[in-house]
């Protein structure tokens, strides 16, 4: 399994970010600062869905 980054994670180690890895049937999702802990594996469909959500915005303030 390949977990890649987003390329907004930053530099440094690259520990501060959720990591994936896709195949054909899910997506699996961790916490790059404790990648031996659970994933979190969804279909491609409901992230896909998911990313194109966070893309659209707008986000109330914090």
């Amino acid at each position: 399994m390949i977990w890649r980054k987003s390329t907004y994670s930053g530099g440094g180690d690259g520990d501060a970010c959720v990591q994936i890895a896709a195949s054909p049937t899910h997506v699996r999702i961790r916490d790059s600062k404790t990648p031996a802990r659970a994933t979190l594996s969804v279909p491609p469909r409901s992230f896909a869905a998911f990313t194109e959500a966070l893309k659209r915005g707008p986000w109330p303030e914090a």
